[in-house]
């Protein structure tokens, strides 16, 4: 993927989410907004899927995004960091001391692409650990591991096992052929590397 983002201008996104998320707690002004003045406006205006992650020491506190291009970078940071911290049906709505204990991580999606394979091996033949964020969809199942969830589950079929579960598909459905898969790349941003 094409790496237009330097880490001056991910720094700026990772600001931006805190601060968006420190707006809603009402506590704008313990968090300085970021100027984004530095990052060309053909960048901050780009329609890019966008997930904001949060850890709390080192384990998932909030993941949101959007896997389609729907929105600007700049609306889809501001817009997922706040889903992320309040709307995440998993967690408790973040409360102010939480905010403090927080990292935050910004995805930059490229478009999905459909996967064409011509059995099982080929199919994981054609995954990329590691590097490919992937989405499974079988009918009204759909669900998205980001390429950081490898970390997690190094082996491409419990990665795969795990995707399809996550979609409230059979476990299975990865190997009998009648699901599609689709791809893309991140670039991401973390305020500290999760453990």
């Amino acid at each position: 993927m094409e790496k237009k983002w330097t880490k001056k201008y991910g720094k700026l996104l990772l600001e931006l989410a805190r601060h968006s998320i420190a707006e809603k707690l009402g506590h704008a002004d313990t968090v300085a907004g970021p100027d984004l003045s530095d990052i060309p406006d053909t960048l901050l205006t780009e329609k890019r899927g966008v997930f904001v992650t949060l850890h709390k020491n080192g384990q998932l506190r909030g993941c949101i995004g959007n896997i389609e291009p729907e929105h600007s970078v700049l609306e889809g940071v501001r817009k997922n960091a706040v889903h992320a911290a309040f709307k995440d049906s998993r967690f408790a709505p973040l409360d102010a001391a939480e905010f403090r204990e927080i990292d935050i991580e910004v995805s930059l999606l490229t478009p999905p692409q459909k996967m064409r394979f011509t059995d099982t091996r080929d199919m994981l033949d054609k995954l990329t650990p590691f590097e490919d964020g992937v989405i499974v969809e079988k009918e009204h199942c759909r669900a998205t591991f980001l390429p950081q969830v490898w970390e997690q589950l190094p082996a491409p079929d419990s990665f795969l096992r795990n995707l399809c579960t996550k979609a409230g598909c059979d476990p299975d459905a990865w190997q009998t052929g009648d699901l599609h898969l689709y791809t893309y790349q991140v670039q991401s941003f973390a305020e500290r590397t999760a453990p």
